[in-house]
């Protein structure tokens, strides 16, 4: 079981549609959580068209956990999303809710590490870093953080000190994998390595840049036909290998007993 967070340092990159067009992508079982404090589902009201009532959230989430009933609520709330392996909780309907949610973050990310029981993994959507009710807690517990941008003069301005804060935070807890960035729209104009080097951050994987396709994400747009062999689902399947074999790698990482002493 793995625990991956998206964020963005500013703008909107696309940090709802890259999480929720993994979460559809995804090879195994996989909640999507909302944790966006801006409020206002953008999954409802974009993928799902508005179709779908706001009946339950982080907000019941949180309500849960001081009755002490969060495991539970953790199994029931999450709604199915049709033709797909994985279930999404919607996030607060307001953005006035999220304050109410900032003793929930540290009981919920202990609880997700033990969904591994049943064989699920975890997407949070976290939204734009620095705002008021963000869930850091979530993003510290991650077994991989992705500060999702764009690789413009703009996005590396705004990613860099961000990039800086969130090294130092994970290499404190000693996280192997930690931060690394996603791009939407690599070369755009600058590449990956151009990124690397700039925010002194691995890029994990790049998302093409294709706004038709991604509103069928973001949107609840109509499926083109022969949509999963265009350029966006075809990345958003290279990434979910490219993020499953990081956090492979540094699982095992972690089983490897360090040497200590003269051999």
């Amino acid at each position: 079981m793995a625990v991956i967070v998206l964020a963005s340092a500013a703008g909107s990159p696309g940090v709802t549609t890259s999480a929720l067009g993994l979460a559809l992508t995804w090879s195994r079982p996989v909640l999507l959580i909302e944790a966006d404090p801006t409020g206002g589902s953008a999954m409802l009201a974009g993928f799902f068209r508005g179709t779908t009532a706001h009946t339950a959230g982080l907000i019941d989430l949180a309500w849960a956990q001081r009755e002490g009933l969060l495991i539970e609520a953790l199994a029931e709330l999450p709604m199915p999303i049709p033709d797909s392996s994985a279930s999404v909780l919607p996030g607060v309907r307001s953005h006035n809710q999220s304050g109410s949610l900032a003793e929930l973050w540290g009981p919920l990310a202990a609880a997700l590490k033990g969904l591994d029981r049943t064989g699920r993994d975890v997407i949070i959507d976290a939204g734009r870093l620095g705002l008021v009710g963000s869930p850091e807690p979530l993003i510290y517990a991650a077994d991989l953080m992705l500060l999702v941008m764009r690789s413009d003069l703009v996005a590396l301005a705004a990613a860099r000190s961000w990039a800086e804060t969130l090294r130092a935070g994970f290499g404190e807890l000693g996280t192997p994998a930690g931060v690394q960035a996603m791009l939407v729209g690599e070369g755009r104009p600058y590449s990956g390595r151009d990124v690397a080097k700039v925010l002194g951050l691995p890029v994990a994987a790049a998302l093409a840049w294709q706004e038709a396709e991604a509103a069928v994400f973001s949107q609840g747009a109509a499926t083109p036909r022969r949509f999963d062999g265009r350029a966006l689902p075809r990345s958003l399947r290279a990434a979910r290998a490219a993020i499953e074999s990081t956090i492979t790698a540094d699982a095992a990482q972690i089983a490897v007993p360090h040497r200590t002493g003269k051999s």
